[in-house]
Parts: structure tokens; sequence; C-alpha cells
């Protein structure tokens, strides 16, 4: 069910609601005439799922495609992408504003939550800032658009001013946190448990703007902090003309001939392409008990150890053209008949990509964390294979019933 929901990008009610209407579907789930899950049944079974048993499920089809004669790896095809996370653009201001949101919505909370155990409650600790937050929030925004020295100083002050609204709410979070550990109930230890979350959070959201507005800091990109709900996202610059900056993480692909996707990696940081030759074939070895005839790759995965490492595992045509300057022999090497061919044939998995983003829904991620992130892109994957599959075997039946 979780794969046909990634099939048709659908939600999980209207996944429910079309298996329940369908004997094809009911099939195909193996659900048959069973009763079905509920939609928070099914959102907590997909919760159980980690990304390994995902990797281990794709193995099994690419077993499945190469025993159907789909793929015998013999050629592969290597690339990566970027998913981006359900993020908003991260501004400075706009952080600050979503955390003095979230802190405040779980001051409401531990508000009703001290009043149902009769506990005495200090309403300036409770205190909604939130409105204050936005408003300075939109001074800041109109602000920016200046570029006199009167314009950046009134900007300034509005994120002085801003800041001490944070450090407010923040303390009033602290002193709240302090008071319900005392409660001993399940949702004081949920409220708990959000608060321990968040806070060390909007702390390095204020930290980061302090150094980047008033000490005029360039923060590294590991000590950034892009959004308060997806803290795992990392800011990754490829260089492309349309997009500046992603957010979100790096995912590597290897495609084999037949357009089976037998490996996929989630990269986490921003980690050079060189560095993911290795996995690559390490991985289709050991997947397929041989190496590929013939493998390949962009400029950006060239170098001179990886030729040497897919030369020794007994890779005959290696496809890695080389950016820069190129030698009179290495353009010799270049135009060779199977070099071009397999520049050619590389040239697919850039349309294999767009094909993951425009059906699989590879443009952005909408599971929450790092291990939901991982589940997205395995079940993307997933459902990518099998449709795959699914056609092949259509055209060897009509093809086999076709009249000569």
């Amino acid at each position: 069910m979780l794969v046909l929901k990634h099939l048709r990008s659908i939600s999980y009610s209207k996944t429910i609601k079309q298996v329940n209407e369908s004997i094809v579907l009911r099939q195909f789930c193996r659900v048959y005439f069973n009763p079905l899950p509920t939609k928070s049944t099914l959102l907590r079974w997909a919760n159980l799922i980690q990304g390994e048993t995902l990797k281990q499920f794709n193995q099994r089809l690419t077993v499945y495609a190469t025993q159907l004669q789909i793929t015998q790896g013999k050629r592969m095809r290597t690339d990566g992408t970027v998913v981006e996370t359900n993020i908003h653009f991260p501004s400075d201001n706009s952080l600050l504003v979503d955390g003095v949101r979230v802190l405040t919505r779980l001051l409401q909370q531990a508000r009703r939550l001290l009043l149902q155990h009769n506990c005495s409650v200090n309403t300036q600790l409770f205190r909604n800032r939130h409105r204050t937050a936005r408003r300075i929030s939109r001074r800041i925004d109109s602000l920016s658009r200046t570029r006199t020295q009167r314009g950046s100083e009134q900007r300034k002050q509005a994120y002085e001013k801003l800041l001490e609204v944070a450090q407010a709410c923040l303390k009033q979070a602290q002193g709240v946190q302090r008071l319900i550990q005392n409660i001993k109930s399940l949702p004081a230890e949920k409220l708990s448990q959000a608060l321990r979350l968040f806070i060390p959070r909007v702390i390095q959201v204020i930290d980061q703007t302090h150094r980047r507005v008033f000490q005029l800091q360039k923060v590294p990109s590991s000590e950034k902090l892009v959004s308060i709900f997806e803290s795992h996202s990392d800011i990754i610059c490829r260089g492309k003309t349309n997009v500046l900056v992603e957010f979100g993480h790096k995912v590597w692909l290897d495609e084999v001939d037949g357009g089976i996707i037998s490996n996929y990696r989630v990269l986490y940081g921003n980690p050079h392409d060189t560095q993911q030759w290795r996995d690559s074939l390490e991985q289709h070895q050991q997947q397929f008990s041989h190496p590929p005839k013939q493998v390949s790759a962009d400029r950006g995965v060239f170098s001179q150890p990886n030729e040497n490492l897919a030369s020794e595992l007994g890779v005959e045509q290696i496809i890695l053209p080389k950016s820069g300057y190129k030698s009179q022999q290495r353009q010799q090497h270049e135009k060779q008949r199977y070099f071009r061919q397999g520049r050619y044939w590389h040239n697919g998995v850039e349309g294999r990509i767009s094909y993951l983003k425009r059906s699989f829904g590879f443009n952005r991620c909408l599971y929450r964390g790092d291990l939901g992130f991982e589940r997205w892109v395995g079940l993307g994957i997933i459902a990518h294979n099998l449709t795959i599959i699914s056609r092949a075997l259509v055209q060897k039946t009509q093809s086999r019933f076709k009249p000569n």
C-alpha cells in the first residue's frame, strides 16, 4: 500500500479508499478480502520501516529483474541528484519567528497541562510573543530592500528587537520545562521531549543570527541551521545556473541496463562526487557477483585513482571524461568509438532523474526527519523499479502473442 501511495502520489486516506474499492488493487497489495487498516494504523506502520529494510527490498527487486532477464548488470551509469526537504527558504528573521511560534505553541500546551494538575500558573510565564515577532520580521523584510545606510541601521535595530523577543520566549520555555519535570504523566513526558528537542535549535538560531548580523561573520555551512523542523537539511551548492543553493540531501543513484536502479545512497553533508565511485563499483560487484563490462559517470567523478580502481576490478570500458586540460593522448582516448557511445548512453541518466522527480517525488521529500527522508527516497526507488519491471513484462507478453 505504501508503494501504491508513492506510485500514484496520493495521500494515505486516498490510498485506503482506492484499495478498498478495487479488487485489482486489493490483490496487488495482498489484502484480498481482509479488512483494511485505518489511516493512523498505516502511518504508524510506515514509521516503523527503516531505510536499510527498503534497501534490502530494492536489492530483492534487482534480483527478480535479473531472473526475468530485464537486466544483466553488464552496464552501469552512476550519477547524483538533490532531493529537497519540505522547508521554506531560510533567513535569519524567518527562523527566529519559527522558533518563537513553536515555543509559544508548546507553552500553551504546558499551560493547559498545569491547570489540569491544579498547579499555580504565572500568566507572564505563558505570554504569547508570536504576533510581535511576526510584525518585526515583516519590518525586516521591508527594510532589506533598501540599500541606504539609514535603512541598514533600522534593519539592525529591528534585528535587536527580534532577538530580544526570541530570547524572552526562550527563557519562558526553559522556565516551563523546569515546572513540568515534576509531573509524572505521558502528556508531560511528550511535552518535555518536545522542549528538549526545540530549545537547543532555537539557541543555535539565536547564536548564528547574532554572529551573522552583528559580528558580520561568515558562519560555516556545517554550523548553520536552515530549519527548526528539518534540522538535518544540508546546504548544497552544485553550481547550477538556475538554482544557486539547494536545501536537502544528495542522493546517489546506480542504474544498470534495463532501467533498473540497483543501488542508491542518501549522502549527508556535501561530499565530493569522486568519493562515490568506489562504493558504486563495490555494491555492483556484491549485487551481481561480477563487475560491469561498462561503467560511466560525469566529469565530476573523474580522477586517476578512480580509473585505476575500475581497471583493477575488471571493468573493460571505463567512461570517465576528464575536465580541464587534456593531453593529446587523453584526447585520442576519449575519441574512441566505445567511449563516445558510452557517453551517449550515460546521458540517459539525466532523463531517469527527471522521471524520478516528476513521477516519484524526488523533487521534494514530504516525510519528516532524516529517517523519513530515507524512507521517502527508498519507497520512490521501489515504486520506480516495480513500474519498469511491469512495463517490461507487458512488452514481453504483447510480443509473445503478437500475430506474425
